[in-house]
C-alpha cells in the first residue's frame, strides 16, 4: 500500500489544499488579459516556492497540488478580446458605474469584491450584462430589492469603488485578514449534530424492525485526503469541496461481496478516512456498518473514476460472505458508481 497514507497522529502535518474560485460545470473560464497574466505570475511564484522546499515531501506535494489546479485554470482560460466589445453595452471586462459605485466584471479567479472586481457569474454581474447607460432595474439581494441605475459603461480603466458589504462594519473589520470566500455562489455546509447515546440506541432498535439498508455516508464538513495518481497524500479538503466540481483526486474503497458460488450479492463503498489506508478504512467500515469482521478483503484493482462533480482514486476489494448483509440501494445512479469495477 502507498506510503502516502500516514498514521492518524500525523494528520496535522498535512496542509489543506485551497480550492480555486467556484466555476460552474460547463461554463467557459473567461478571463481578462490582465487576469491571465496574474494566473501565470501565480504559477511562477509556486514554481519558485516548490524549489525552496527541496526534499520536504509533504510541502512538495502540497505545492504541486496547488500548481495542478492552477495549471488547469490557465489551460482552459478563454481570454476575452475587449476591443471587439459593444462599447455601449455592459459585457465581460467592462467597468460599470451604477448608483454612484464603480465595478468591473472579470473572471472568477480575478474577482475581489473588496476592490470592486466582481465575477461574471455573480448575480450583480449577470443583472448588469446587456444593459445600457440609463437602464433601470430591480436587483433582489440580502437586504431586499435595490433599484439599480446604470450611469456609465467603459472599456477603459475607471476608478473602482469598494462594494458595500451586507455585514456591519465591525464584523467586516474582524474578518478583513481572512482570505476571501471562493464559494460565494454555493450554500454553506450545515454542521451535523453528533448523535447522543440515547438517540443511537433508538436508531439501532429501529433498524432491527426490518431489513437493514445501506446508505452511502455524506458529511459535508469532514476532512478527506487529497491524493495524486499514485495514491500519495498531497493535502486535504472538506467533503463538500471535493464534490462540487473541483475534481481533486481523493481515495474511495469499493467492496464487492460475493457468495460461495462467486456471484456478487452486495456492493458497498466508502470514502477513505484521513490518516487511514484504503484497507484499514474498509475493515473498519465492514465491522461498523455491515457487522462483518474476521474476514480479509482482497484488493482486486485500482483506477481513477471521474464523474460530473468529483474525481476518485478507486480501490476495488472483494470479500466472500454468505451472511445476511444490509441491502444496497438500487437505481442507475448507484450502479454507475461501480460501472468500471
Amino acid at each position: 500500500m502507498s506510503r502516502g497514507f500516514i498514521k492518524e497522529g500525523d494528520q496535522e502535518e498535512i496542509p489543506r489544499v485551497p480550492m480555486r474560485a467556484y466555476l460552474p460545470e460547463g461554463v467557459p473560464n473567461y478571463v481578462t488579459k490582465e487576469g491571465l497574466a496574474a494566473l501565470k505570475d501565480e504559477l511562477k511564484s509556486l514554481e519558485a516556492e516548490r524549489v525552496t522546499v527541496g526534499d520536504n515531501y509533504i510541502m512538495g506535494n502540497f505545492i504541486e497540488a496547488k500548481m495542478k489546479l492552477l495549471v488547469g485554470r490557465i489551460n482552459n482560460a478563454v481570454v476575452v478580446d475587449l476591443s471587439k466589445a459593444n462599447k455601449d453595452t455592459v459585457s465581460f471586462g467592462a467597468w460599470v458605474r451604477y448608483n454612484g459605485r464603480v465595478v468591473r466584471i472579470v473572471g472568477v479567479d480575478e474577482a475581489d469584491v473588496d476592490k470592486g472586481l466582481i465575477s461574471f457569474i455573480s448575480p450583480l454581474a449577470k443583472s448588469l450584462t446587456g444593459k445600457r447607460v440609463g437602464t433601470c432595474f430591480d436587483l433582489k439581494g440580502p437586504r431586499g430589492v435595490e433599484k439599480i441605475t446604470v450611469e456609465a459603461v467603459s472599456f477603459e480603466p475607471m476608478t473602482l469603488t469598494q462594494i458595500v458589504h451586507d455585514k456591519p462594519a465591525k464584523a467586516a473589520t474582524t474578518t478583513e485578514s481572512r482570505p476571501r470566500k471562493t464559494f460565494e455562489e454555493k450554500p454553506e455546509p450545515i454542521p451535523q449534530t453528533q448523535p447522543t447515546e440515547e438517540s443511537e440506541a433508538v436508531d439501532s432498535s429501529a433498524k432491527m424492525e426490518g431489513p437493514r439498508r445501506f446508505e452511502p455516508e455524506v458529511n459535508n464538513i469532514e476532512f478527506l485526503p487529497i491524493v495524486n495518481e499514485r495514491g500519495n497524500i498531497v493535502g486535504r479538503a472538506m467533503y463538500v469541496e471535493l464534490h462540487n466540481g473541483n475534481k481533486m483526486l481523493h481515495p474511495v474503497a469499493h467492496l464487492h461481496v460475493v457468495d460461495g458460488k462467486g456471484d456478487t450479492t452486495r456492493l458497498y463503498w466508502w470514502h477513505v478516512a484521513f490518516g487511514e489506508t484504503p484497507e484499514n478504512t474498509l475493515k473498519r467500515k465492514m465491522a461498523e456498518t455491515l457487522g462483518l469482521s474476521g474476514v480479509k478483503p482482497l484488493l482486486k484493482r485500482q483506477y481513477i473514476r471521474e464523474a460530473k462533480t468529483e474525481k476518485e482514486l478507486v480501490y476495488v476489494f472483494t470479500v466472500v460472505s454468505d451472511e445476511n448483509l444490509p441491502i444496497t440501494p438500487e437505481g442507475k445512479e448507484y450502479a454507475e458508481v461501480f460501472a468500471k469495477d
